[in-house]
Formats: structure tokens, C-alpha cells, sequence
């Protein structure tokens, strides 16, 4: 359960802040990042966010976790895009005949994709890991996202829990039993253990349902209230976007 537990969210002025200023300055950050061309606004916005989850003392581990994947993502794009599109030849050679070429306008633009998706799932981490899911969900509510896909969330981030607790049961019972002694009973165990949890959550997903029927749950989930903005805190993100938008501009 480590994995998933939130890091202390009030040591810091950035957890302090409205979610709803924090998640529309995200959001606005976010268009800016995805629309630029180059690199170096997405570099800026990258470093700036990293800045901040050290400022907030993010641990290393979650750190890392939380920016393998997009990392993946954007090596496989830098590969595909180096190799397989473009126009400029910047080396080729000849392997098992095979004709391998490397393009330099196709680096070039894998960089260019690969440095907005970094930039975008830094200024995401540092929402999530200076913003409670609570408040992000009353902050998304507010912005008048879809009631049925915020309850959605709330239920999927409550019970993926027990889902990983009902996990960790099975696993190590198979795995006390030798079921990944080799790679053949690995994957099966692993089989296994996927189709228990298919099952699992099927069967709490019908309990739960009945459960709340019977105690009155009619669709509504009362979130948060909302307390009055902050001037000085929407004043500081406005000027802040308005800084963040002529470097968008300019660089």
C-alpha cells in the first residue's frame, strides 16, 4: 500500500493554495505546453515543475515512478521518429540486410514531442503531488466536469485499494506455493491471479451496489464546499500565466 499513499501534502505554500486556482493554472499550462513547437518552453515548464517537487521534498522512489512511463513513451517516440520519419539522412547503414536510416529533421521532431510530453506530465506531477484527490475531485466538480465521470473516479480511487490489497493475498499465497518457480507457471499463476481479480471486482462491484441502494444513495455524491477564493492567491496565478504566456510567446 506504500506505493499509493499521498506525500504529506501541507508542508509547502503550493499545498495550501485553492485547488481550483492550482487545477486551472495547470490546465492552462498544460494547453500552452501541448501547442508549442520547439523545445525550449517545454524545457522551461519541465524544469520549473521539477524545481517545485523538489521544493516539496517528493521522495525519489515515487519521483521516479511517476515519470518512468511518460519517459518510455517519449524514448519510443524519439526511436520511431528518428528512424521511420524524415527526410535528411543523417546516417544509414546496412545490417542483416536490412537498410537501417537515421533522419535528422525526424530527431529532431521526436525531441520536439518528446519534450512536450515531459513538460505536460511534469506540470500534472506536480498538481498531483501538491493536491489531495479529494480536492482535486471537488475542484474538477466545480469546473463542471460530467457527474458521473467524477463518481467514477471517486469509486475507482476508493476501491482500487481493496483490489490491491486482494492482490497482495493472492500473490503471495501463490507464490508460497512455488507458482513462479519458471516462466511457464509464472504466467500461469499470473493468469490466475488476473482472472481472480476480474472476478473479485465484479462481485464487490455487484455488493457495493446493492449496499448503497438500500441506504438511500440516489446518484448524488455531496463534494466539498468550496470556500471563497483568495484574492491575493488568483491574483499571483493570473499574473503567473500572463508570465508563463509571453514566454510561451516569445521563446
Amino acid at each position: 500500500m506504500h506505493v499509493f499513499r499521498d506525500i504529506d501534502k501541507q508542508n509547502s505554500w503550493l499545498s495550501a493554495m485553492d485547488a481550483r486556482v492550482k487545477l486551472v493554472f495547470a490546465l492552462a499550462v498544460l494547453c500552452m505546453v501541448i501547442s508549442y513547437k520547439g523545445f525550449a518552453f517545454p524545457l522551461m515548464v519541465l524544469a520549473c515543475c521539477l524545481g517545485g517537487c523538489l521544493m516539496i521534498r517528493v521522495p525519489l522512489r515515487k519521483f521516479l515512478l511517476r515519470f518512468s512511463e511518460p519517459m518510455l513513451i517519449a524514448s519510443v517516440v524519439i526511436i520511431l521518429k528518428f528512424f521511420f520519419s524524415g527526410q535528411e539522412a543523417l546516417f544509414s547503414a546496412r545490417f542483416a540486410g536490412i537498410t537501417i536510416t537515421g533522419y535528422t529533421d525526424g530527431l529532431r521532431e521526436g525531441l520536439a514531442i518528446a519534450c512536450r510530453i515531459m513538460g505536460a506530465v511534469s506540470v500534472m506531477a506536480l498538481l498531483g503531488f501538491t493536491t489531495s484527490f479529494t480536492d482535486l475531485m471537488s475542484a474538477l466538480s466545480w469546473l463542471r466536469v460530467p457527474k458521473g465521470f467524477v463518481e467514477i473516479l471517486m469509486f475507482a480511487y476508493r476501491y482500487i485499494f481493496v483490489i490491491f490489497e486482494d492482490a497482495q493475498v493472492i500473490y503471495t499465497a501463490q507464490k508460497n506455493r512455488l507458482g513462479y518457480a519458471g516462466v511457464r507457471r509464472g504466467l500461469v499463476s499470473f493468469g490466475t491471479l488476473a482472472g481472480s481479480l476480474v472476478l473479485k471486482a465484479f462481485e464487490r462491484s455487484h455488493a457495493i451496489t446493492v449496499s448503497m441502494i438500500q441506504r438511500g444513495y440516489d446518484g448524488n455524491i455531496p463534494m466539498l464546499q468550496h470556500r471563497p477564493f483568495r484574492p491575493l492567491e488568483v491574483f499571483v496565478s493570473i499574473l503567473t500565466v500572463c508570465v508563463v504566456g509571453v514566454a510561451w510567446k516569445i521563446l
